[in-house]
């Protein structure tokens, strides 16, 4: 009767496992990736069974990517600002200064005269040195990172607007759209652009010390510092490593546009921001993958999509996209507290 009765409580207790199995394998970054990639194909039916094969169609799929890469490689950067315990609310603001000062007169005039490539630097040094000032002030002047970039978006804004005197400054430089605005084996340039820089966000995050000195720094800054670890050093690279990807979007942008300008990168980092917490990204640091941001990515790339072939307003975008934002940072929590219990 013992035995029987032992045997009971041991079927009970693999039933009650169960359930905390599950939920052991979504709080792995395999398994949130895993249900990152049933939501997009599910959000994928939807565009299929509302817009039909204006949807399924091989051209929509390559602009859903385009719409996508901008974002994704801001989004990339957040990224590991995000894992390593801060926020970048100055992302839209940075990208409109790069792609403003990289497309003025006297910058377009050197391009002329000697190489193209002089508007990528300049667009990529102005990225970077808008993120280490946002870096030194806040590792070493104590600021906290939602004030200093939120001070960093409006002077970024407002230079800017000074530089161009709120007017839109057309690119005239030979090569520098030839070289943007292509094709490479059929898919658009900027598209191979946010895949290289997707990879070697990879490989940064997951192959290299700096990956993980990120990890730490999120985790647990003081664990960090004991171990050895530079943390106002590292938090500095990271703010500049975000500039530069804003350098890079704004490049993408002035491409894409062929204009330079202050209203460039509106309301980006709303957009990177969600997409890196619905990539499974924690807003207190310490974890989160490079694949789970760009999933997000294509999820909200899709999910716009989808609106726009059905006609509906962007207002309605706004409160679908508002919900799902509450919904992944309420199931970060959940899991959370259920790996604490």
């Amino acid at each position: 009767m013992s035995q029987d009765s032992a045997r009971v409580e041991m079927a009970a207790l693999e039933t009650a496992r169960e359930p905390n199995k599950v939920l052991a394998v979504l709080r792995t970054s395999v398994g949130r990736n895993a249900g990152l990639v049933v939501a997009l194909l599910l959000i994928c039916i939807v565009g299929a069974i509302t817009a039909g094969s204006r949807f399924t169609d091989w051209d929509n799929a390559l602009t859903i990517l385009r719409l996508a890469a901008v974002v994704g490689v801001v989004s990339i950067g957040m990224t590991f600002v995000i894992i390593g315990g801060g926020i970048d609310l100055s992302v839209g603001a940075i990208v409109a200064l790069s792609s403003v000062w990289c497309t003025t007169v006297a910058t377009q005039e050197l391009a002329q005269d000697t190489h193209w490539l002089w508007m990528v630097v300049v667009a990529l040094l102005v990225g970077a040195g808008c993120g280490l000032v946002n870096g030194l002030l806040i590792a070493y002047g104590g600021i906290v990172p939602f004030i200093m970039t939120l001070a960093m978006l409006a002077s970024a804004r407002g230079l800017a607007e000074i530089i161009s005197d709120k007017k839109t400054q057309i690119v005239n430089v030979p090569g520098f759209d030839d070289f943007f605005d292509r094709d490479v084996l059929g898919i658009d340039v900027q598209i191979w652009l946010f895949a290289l820089v997707s990879v070697a966000g990879w490989i940064l995050l997951n192959r290299t010390t700096f990956g993980r000195r990120t990890v730490a720094v999120g985790g647990n800054p003081e664990a960090a510092r004991l171990a050895g670890i530079n943390v106002k050093r590292h938090t500095v690279y990271l703010y500049v490593l975000i500039g530069v990807c804003c350098g890079i979007a704004a490049l993408m942008l002035v491409a894409k546009t062929t204009t330079g300008s202050s209203t460039h990168g509106n309301l980006l980092e709303l957009d990177a921001i969600a997409a890196v917490v619905i990539g499974g990204t924690l807003l207190t640091g310490g974890r989160g993958t490079i694949v789970g941001t760009v999933l997000g990515v294509l999820i909200f790339t899709t999910i716009t999509n989808i609106f726009i072939l059905n006609n509906r307003s962007f207002s309605e975008q706004s409160l679908f996209k508002g919900a799902i934002i509450v919904a992944a940072v309420l199931l970060q929590q959940r899991l959370a507290s259920r790996s604490n219990t």
